[in-house]
């Protein structure tokens, strides 16, 4: 069955209000812009965003709409309104160390609700979490993390939805294409079924529901 296929513009009249978000990109690379500015013309709120960073240029948008409630990545302080909006209480903020941040995502889209890793043991980043010892080591209990949506960017994809990546553009998204109820990946271009390398197919059409060229 082939993906479906909309506007920017369509796609995000899916997103609710208080919903979770994850939007992949590394900085300004494999982030899905022109989603990211279609969700901002919208009157959507309180989202909850899971993505690596927010920059000013793509996710800063929405801080500065007033669309995020609360924010779970690695780094946010490249962008001062993010810090600004924290400490003045617009925002929460959840900082996870970057593997644990992908391992939460991959874990998320396995069907694994939560998983033990010494990353962070010890320091700020495991108050309030649970800490079990192994081996006399300490590990963290850290939650999978799930959306409601997924916003990711591909380089190409067939017309059933199955998607190559281009180069570090790849970063995020793939674990956030498993880890959502549903996926819309923005794309360069559409190509007839089978003429993509099937070696070169990271993420299988079953994650896809939607695809976005415009």
């Amino acid at each position: 069955m082939a993906a479906i296929r909309k506007t920017a513009e369509e796609a995000v009249r899916l997103i609710r209000s208080g919903s979770t978000v994850m939007v992949g990109g590394f900085g300004l690379s494999g982030a899905p812009m022109r989603l990211i500015d279609a969700l901002e013309r919208t009157e959507v709120r309180g989202l909850t965003v899971v993505s690596d960073n927010i920059e000013r240029q793509s996710l800063g948008k929405w801080v500065q709409a007033g669309k995020i409630k609360r924010a779970i990545g690695t780094y946010f302080t490249t962008n001062p309104d993010v810090v600004e909006a924290y400490h003045a209480g617009q925002i929460e903020v959840e900082l996870l160390p970057q593997g644990t941040f992908c391992e939460a995502i991959r874990a998320g889209g396995s069907g694994i609700p939560a998983f033990y890793t010494p990353t962070a043991a010890g320091t700020d980043l495991d108050k309030g979490k649970e800490v079990r010892y192994f081996d006399g080591r300490p590990y963290v209990l850290e939650r999978a993390l799930r959306g409601d949506v997924s916003l990711i960017r591909a380089h190409k994809a067939d017309e059933l939805g199955n998607l190559v990546y281009y180069k570090t553009a790849r970063n995020f998204n793939p674990l956030m294409a498993m880890a959502s109820d549903c996926v819309i990946a923005e794309v360069d271009e559409i190509v007839p079924a089978g003429s993509l390398d099937p070696e070169a197919i990271v993420t299988p059409h079953v994650f896809v529901d939607i695809l976005v060229t415009e």
